[in-house]
């Protein structure tokens, strides 16, 4: 990628659900340059969306219309090995924490380095320590998910997201089950990572709190990118 290029680059893009006469469509022409190492919220009412735009970015949706370039790849057309490499150099954070319920905070965590390249597989015990420090649960570390709150619960699955060194991280309301100081603790961190490391983060939140401390806010309405309400 070189140097003045953005993390994400969106142009032209649509989206339907369905096929046929159930057809919906479900993003008009969106446009969007997210730039390295930026912390971008996209805002918008339940169904405007969101959701649908942060997993296309992300890999999870392949793209129908349009471009969507990240980390300088072209995602449209793109065949399924090259997406499996991309998602390797992403952390997704989602509202759901999906932990295994028989492993550790620390074992969830490390979970998040299998799919990583060997040098970051081999940081192992230390990173997946390191990053749930970060996070406040140091002392949790050996617990078993049935032995922690719902806010810790979550932290780990940020921890586990953050713990192999993404490029990008794609978080989906990621403080919604956080209090508010641990949800500004961790938005702090993700503006953090983003200073010292360049990882850029694309955050869906309906979180109010967190908006001042966002580089950039996008709004949504109706599968469409408003104009008026894009921030920074």
């Amino acid at each position: 990628m070189g140097a003045d290029e953005p993390a994400i680059a969106v142009a032209g893009l649509n989206h339907w659900f369905g096929r046929g006469e159930a057809s919906k469509q479900a993003l008009f022409d969106v446009n969007l340059v997210v730039a390295r190492g930026s912390l971008t919220v996209l805002m918008g009412p339940s169904g405007s969306g969101k959701t649908t735009l942060l997993t296309l970015m992300g890999c999870l949706r392949d793209v129908q219309q349009g471009s969507v370039r990240l980390l300088g790849h072209e995602l449209a057309a793109a065949p399924e090995r090259q997406l499996v490499a991309m998602r390797r150099r992403l952390g997704f954070i989602f509202q759901a924490h999906n932990l295994h319920e028989s492993l550790t905070a620390r074992q969830n965590v490390l979970m998040g380095l299998h799919v990583k390249p060997r040098r970051l597989r081999a940081a192992g015990d230390g990173a997946a320590a390191h990053v749930l420090g970060l996070l406040g649960l140091a002392d949790r570390m050996d617990y078993l998910p049935a032995n922690l709150s719902g806010g810790q619960k979550q932290r780990v699955a940020i921890a586990r997201a953050l713990v192999g060194d993404p490029e990008v991280v794609f978080a989906d309301e990621p403080t919604a089950a956080l209090d508010r100081d641990s949800g500004l603790n961790v938005v702090e961190l993700l503006k953090h990572l983003g200073r010292t490391r360049g990882m850029t983060t694309v955050m869906v939140t309906h979180d109010s709190r967190i908006i001042g401390l966002a580089d950039r806010v996008v709004t949504l309405e109706d599968g469409r990118i408003d104009a008026a309400a894009v921030h920074g």
